[in-house]
């Protein structure tokens, strides 16, 4: 079963992926470091969705 923090986790991580590719097409760094960084908060959440499912 699936539970919210995996889903939003997911989310955020395909947002930040997005993010991260314009950042690098445009050449801005900092849209690239803010992609890279809402990546990795949703591969933390996800984790905590996961580990949450574990416990069950």
């Amino acid at each position: 079963m699936v539970n919210k923090d995996q889903v939003k986790g997911a989310a955020k991580q395909a947002t930040g992926t997005g993010k991260e590719a314009v950042g690098k097409a445009t050449g801005s760094t900092k849209t690239e470091m803010k992609g890279k960084a809402e990546k990795t908060a949703g591969k933390a959440q996800k984790e905590v969705g996961n580990a949450r499912e574990r416990v069950k």
